[in-house]
């Protein structure tokens, strides 16, 4: 659905840098894929291989381990797009002043049962997509952990014990970030100016300053 007045040219074109957009597309299938073997994989023990999807698992793992890091690189870099900031604000009293009102105008909307207009900036969605990354993060990192020193050994003690119980424990979190980022979008795009195409769009990104 393309908002009135919005050409379909424009509709297409994403604030978001191609490497961000890129990142995001690499990191999304892999989310999908860890998420779906899960249901279904059998993990090594006693000295198997585990089945064809703890296989897949671990391969892929890997990669959302590799697109993670360079994410984290093409943030610290990137001289456009959402700031920093914006999607951690959790130690700046203004950062979070400004997330609280956010909140509110959100709260508001809602109880009228409407969504409020789509912001490129809006402060709770960049603290949300924020949390989404630290989650991932923690993800492949405890994944690549259990595969680097785990000894195919999913109930041992120390660290590997440690990493493979966080992610363990995440993984209901990242089901639940999944389906409520995704539905959001979905509804954005239906009810706002927002347009998902813009995020899985080749087009260059149109220069904009970074917000101070």
């Amino acid at each position: 659905m393309q908002p009135a007045g919005q050409s379909a040219s424009t509709a297409q074109v994403s604030r978001h840098n191609l490497p961000t957009r890129l990142v995001h597309a690499g990191l999304a299938l892999a989310v999908v894929v860890q998420l779906a073997t899960s249901l279904v994989l059998r993990p090594a023990e006693n000295g198997s291989d585990g089945n064809l999807w703890f296989g897949v698992h671990e391969i892929c793992g890997l990669i959302a381990f590799a697109l993670i890091l360079l994410f984290w690189i093409v943030l610290t870099v990137r001289k456009h797009d959402t700031p920093a900031g914006l999607l951690f604000p959790w130690f700046s009293p203004v950062r979070l002043s400004a997330l609280w009102s956010d909140v509110k105008r959100h709260g508001n909307a809602l109880f009228r049962l409407r969504l409020p207009a789509h912001d490129d900036e809006s402060p709770l969605a960049s603290a949300v997509h924020g949390l989404g990354i630290v989650l991932i993060t923690a993800m492949a990192v405890t994944g690549t952990a259990y595969y680097a020193i785990g000894g195919a050994n999913p109930d041992a003690g120390g660290l590997v014990g440690a990493a493979v119980f966080i992610h363990r424990a995440l993984s209901n979190l990242v089901w639940a970030y999944l389906i409520g980022h995704v539905g959001m979008a979905i509804l954005h795009h239906f009810f706002t100016d927002f347009n998902l195409r813009g995020m899985w769009s080749f087009h260059a990104a149109p220069n904009k300053e970074p917000m101070k």
